[in-house]
């Protein structure tokens, strides 16, 4: 892996707006240093700190103003543009890879990287680009395969956060299904709640079946099958409560 998180560059950004965005996506995934080429006035009312978040406290106010020629001289550079329909017979945007292929790619060297983002409506020119010692692109559709800067930065960073972010620390989010015999319970709460609400007796089987598939997929944990099974009683219950009132006021008429 990297020994050193990668930097993040915008050049020339047009709105404070994007830079706090991009100030905030970078806070989210773990980076801090944020280099900005020719950029507008930054001011403490401005939409940057506006739209920077928590990231408003240390990554913006620590912007640095920078050259694209001084980020090139001391860094491995990657341009992130558009596809486009150049192919193997030019160079400037071709071959590119993906955030994710740039992940994989930066966890087996140790480098000094700079993540360089381009402008809101044009991004980088060709010029800088072939400056540049790689292309990363994002798949998108077709019809529309052009993302806004703040969208594609907090893609990118969030496909780079295996080089940033300690997912050893985070909460584990392992599930542990619930023992059979609760979730079998649960499949008997249903078809008695399928009995106590007239359903269709030709289908029962088949939607019995339906449901045992579904819970199966699921694979619910106690608290979700325990809850589960507290709906159904309270509702087969309340049905159960409504037949027998039903029968009574019946058998009242027919006593008359």
């Amino acid at each position: 892996m990297s020994r050193e998180k990668p930097v993040v560059v915008v050049v020339e950004p047009e709105t404070p707006g994007n830079v706090g965005t991009i100030a905030r996506a970078m806070k989210n995934f773990g980076l801090s240093e944020l280099k900005l080429v020719n950029p507008p006035e930054i001011t403490r009312n401005s939409e940057a700190y506006g739209f920077a978040g928590h990231a408003r406290e240390d990554v913006l106010p620590s912007a640095e103003t920078v050259t694209l020629e001084s980020v090139i001289e001391n860094y491995h550079t990657v341009g992130c543009t558009a596809i486009t329909n150049e192919d193997s017979r030019r160079h400037t945007r071709y071959p590119f890879t993906t955030p994710r292929r740039l992940a994989e790619s930066l966890k087996t060297v140790e480098t000094r990287t700079a993540i360089v983002f381009g402008r809101e409506g044009t991004g980088l020119n060709n010029e800088e680009l072939e400056r540049l010692d790689e292309v990363c692109s994002i798949p998108a559709s077709e019809s529309y395969p052009v993302l806004n800067l703040g969208q594609a930065a907090t893609v990118v960073l969030y496909e780079l956060r295996g080089l940033t972010v300690d997912e050893t620390q985070l909460p584990d989010v392992e599930r542990t299904r619930a023992e059979e015999r609760e979730i079998e319970r649960l499949y008997d709460f249903f078809d008695a709640f399928l009995d106590a609400s007239g359903y269709n007796e030709r289908k029962r089987a088949k939607t019995n079946r339906l449901i045992r598939r579904l819970v199966g997929r699921a694979h619910p944990t106690d608290r979700e099958v325990n809850t589960l099974l507290g709906v159904f009683r309270r509702a087969n219950e309340r049905l159960r409560d409504g037949r027998e009132s039903a029968d009574e006021v019946a058998n009242d008429g027919g006593r008359r």
